[in-house]
């Protein structure tokens, strides 16, 4: 069977292989177009074994949310250098695999890789574009929120991204910059009644003993240590945090000043490279 440079252009759109590596797939193929996708599929499951053990630390962490903004996803696609990460069809077939998840919303990670994309597993497609990239490919990360507004930001360079969920609707600029602190202070817990009660017991032994061997009293050593809790809470704490953009507030003040019911009910944050 012949082929022409159509064949080769569509079996390129289908696969995301270079012009080449469908030349040559669909001339072992003799021109069968479905053999020669099967030839192009079987050389990134190659690709793949070989390079399993390689560390794919870059790539890059994409946050969006539904046209609603009630439902919101962050996944994060790895690969092995830096110049894969910022290749346009890399990024492009992140953002497929974000779009697939706001639309089927699955609950975790596994299920979202086993949702179809024209006929393949997101798994398998990703083993797929390992042989585009002649890297390895992990789609590693994936966490959703859902409230009546969900916001999500992405730093510049795609490497840092954050969702906030809200129990209402929230003005834009508020929402953006509720997830912009989150990316720029990293905290751990939206106040404190969501951190473990064991991480506080450990924060304030930990307090206690740095008073202690600093030669405080005993009998004022958990007074000294709630003090210093408190100071912590004010740093791993969103709304204890001082606002970035104006630190003689907190980001309660903030959102109490933009409406007085507006809270903060889940975020979440991930960065490569940390």
């Amino acid at each position: 069977m012949s082929f022409t440079t159509a064949d080769v252009v569509k079996l390129r759109k289908v696969s995301g292989a270079g012009m080449m590596d469908c030349k040559n797939a669909l001339k072992d193929a003799e021109g069968d177009f479905d053999k020669a996708l099967e030839i192009i599929r079987e050389k990134g499951k190659l690709i793949a074994n070989k390079r399993a053990d390689r560390d794919a630390a870059e790539g890059v962490a994409l946050a969006s949310a539904t046209e609603d903004g009630k439902f919101g996803a962050i996944i994060v696609l790895n690969c092995e250098t830096d110049f894969v990460a910022k290749n346009e069809s890399f990024v492009a077939f992140a953002e497929k695999i974000l779009a697939k998840a706001l639309e089927a919303k699955p609950e975790s990670l596994e299920a979202l890789k086993a949702i179809e994309i024209d006929g393949s597993t997101i798994e398998a497609l990703i083993t797929e574009q390992t042989g585009v990239t002649g890297e390895k490919l992990d789609l590693s990360y994936y966490k959703c929120l859902a409230d009546e507004a969900v916001v999500p930001y992405i730093h510049p360079g795609n490497k840092l991204s954050t969702l906030v969920a809200f129990n209402k609707a929230v003005d834009t600029q508020v929402g953006k910059d509720i997830a912009m602190q989150v990316a720029a202070m990293a905290p751990v817990s939206v106040d404190e009644a969501s951190i473990p009660q064991a991480e506080i017991d450990k924060e304030l032994e930990f307090a206690k003993e740095k008073y202690r061997k600093e030669g405080k009293p005993e009998a004022m050593l958990e007074k000294i240590a709630q003090g210093s809790l408190n100071k912590w809470y004010k740093d791993v704490t969103l709304i204890n945090q001082a606002f970035v953009k104006d630190g003689k507030m907190s980001v309660k003040e903030y959102l109490k000043g933009a409406d007085a019911e507006l809270a903060v009910t889940a975020f979440d944050r991930y960065t490569l490279n940390a």
